[in-house]
């Protein structure tokens, strides 16, 4: 008998939802805000959830990664009376089992829910850990690095192809060195190919290997990096920068495992586990056709997306902990404390190069500070104290922007209630505001929603509500 959690602010949805999964012979809690349905999932111990999106204190997505933050999560299956694309790509990006849309039927129900409960048994009954065994040199305890961690487990007990993704600075190379060190390939070569600086010159040398004579400075046969990851891991940094004559170089090599070096007239056989990462959208790039779309699907069977330091603040005190320590042993410095406000002062920057940056910055606050005991803001390199000064400074209203309305003029004969005159101004004000924060950031969404403190889905609903156009610009 499973346990389901229903977190809807329809009460006949809770109900219809409770008798279905009652009839089939498990137990129902119901409730009808976010906050008292993120209690009852921290408190008890749930198979399934429905989390519906659109509550009275939020967005449910937003919640869906504290659902799940624990060893054994419950499966959430999203119900929805206003889909879009963007909530649904959001929803299985952080663990959501389903994306379903009201109105519910019977039948879409309880197929999803049966499904959930079989993979459930499954797990308890092979007793399968998702526990990384060694994570050394990745830091967090955030609920995304530990999603992250636990498609790195999952990924190191198969021999599945991995494509990582992620900003720059983000960790993408140690990720693929703790599938690798997890996995039975572990005591044998890990090999990095830099795509974005490999010369075109001598690609395929580098790349193959050559024989000896193959060209004037060929004195002697030489292996490659292709050979080099035989029995190990082959690792593809920056995969989107290959050109498109590598591309096909590659896709046959993953097809066969075979090549030539420069030279040769033979085949040579190299048995490597391929994992692969990239700053880019490569997607995109497949649709403007510079990526092969055969060569994206041998890469990404299985596929991390790493997030951006800015949207996992709660680690960076960990972080520094442990960057500042490396740093203290690599120069032979005597270790440093560090102010309380030191930490919510770094908290307050976005970091666009992430961690390198974050690791960067540490290191000459280090250096500033010299032999004094203590790090204080004010040991900040000063270009990153300002940009801090200047994210806490809201941003100047356009000239050209629409003003709020002093008064919304209603008629005294007609007066409306109070209800429907309060959303009348909420609505004008909305309006308004989204049509300045769009004027603001040139339509950049991740921008609109960090300055709005809007989710994704959120910032979307009420766009299309107010009929609030994106303004033709870029959309990031």
């Amino acid at each position: 008998m499973a346990d389901v959690l229903i977190v809807d602010d329809d009460v006949e949805i809770c109900l219809m939802l409770a008798d279905l999964v009652g009839n089939i012979g498990h137990n129902t809690v119901f409730c009808h805000t976010l906050a008292e349905g993120l209690s009852h999932a921290q408190s008890l111990n749930f198979d399934v959830i429905f989390l519906d999106v659109k509550m009275p204190d939020g967005n449910g997505l937003e919640i869906l990664p504290k659902l799940r933050n624990n060893h054994f999560p419950p499966e959430v299956i999203i119900i929805t009376g206003v889909g879009d694309t963007n909530g649904a790509e959001m929803a299985i990006k952080n663990g959501a089992w389903d994306y379903l849309q009201k109105p519910l039927y019977p039948k879409n129900i309880i197929l999803p829910l049966k499904r959930v409960l079989q993979y459930r048994e499954g797990v308890k009954s092979t007793g399968a850990s998702l526990v990384l065994l060694d994570n050394s040199g990745i830091i967090g305890k955030s609920v995304q690095i530990q999603s992250c961690l636990d498609i790195v487990a999952q990924a190191a007990r198969t021999d599945n192809s991995v494509l990582i993704t992620g900003e720059t600075g983000t960790g993408k190379e140690l990720f693929a060195r703790a599938i690798h060190h997890n996995s039975v390939r572990s005591a044998q070569p890990f090999v990095v190919v830099d795509c974005a600086s490999l010369p075109e010159t001598l690609v395929e040398s580098q790349l193959f290997g050559h024989e000896k004579g193959a060209f004037t400075s060929a004195d002697r046969a030489t292996d490659g990096l292709i050979s080099q990851a035989n029995g190990g891991t082959l690792f593809l940094d920056e995969v989107g920068e290959l050109s498109p004559r590598l591309q096909k170089a590659f896709l046959r090599v993953l097809q066969e495992r075979q090549f030539r070096r420069v030279g040769g007239d033979h085949e040579i056989e190299s048995n490597f586990r391929l994992l692969a990462a990239t700053h880019r959208s490569l997607e995109n790039m497949v649709k403007n056709g510079i990526f092969r779309e055969d060569l994206l699907y041998r890469l990404r069977s299985v596929s991390i997306d790493l997030p951006p330091l800015r949207r996992r603040k709660e680690d960076i005190q960990e972080l520094v902990s442990y960057l500042t320590g490396c740093i203290f042993a690599k120069q032979g410095l005597k270790p440093k404390d560090y102010s309380p406000d030191f930490i919510s002062s770094l908290s307050q920057y976005e970091w666009p190069g992430n961690i390198r940056e974050l690791n960067n910055t540490l290191e000459a606050t280090i250096s500033k500070a010299f032999d004094e005991p203590i790090l204080f803001p004010k040991h900040i390199p000063e270009h990153i104290r300002i940009k801090m000064a200047q994210s806490t400074v809201a941003p100047l209203v356009n000239s050209h922007a629409p003003k709020l309305p002093s008064e919304i003029k209603i008629s005294r004969t007609n007066l409306p209630t109070m209800k429907v005159y309060r959303c009348s101004a909420i609505d004008k004000a909305e309006k308004v505001y989204l049509q300045e924060l769009m004027a603001n950031v040139q339509g950049n969404i991740k921008e609109a929603c960090r300055i709005s403190g809007l989710g994704r889905t959120r910032l979307f609903t009420l766009m299309k509500k107010h009929e609030v156009s994106r303004m033709g610009w870029d959309i990031n």
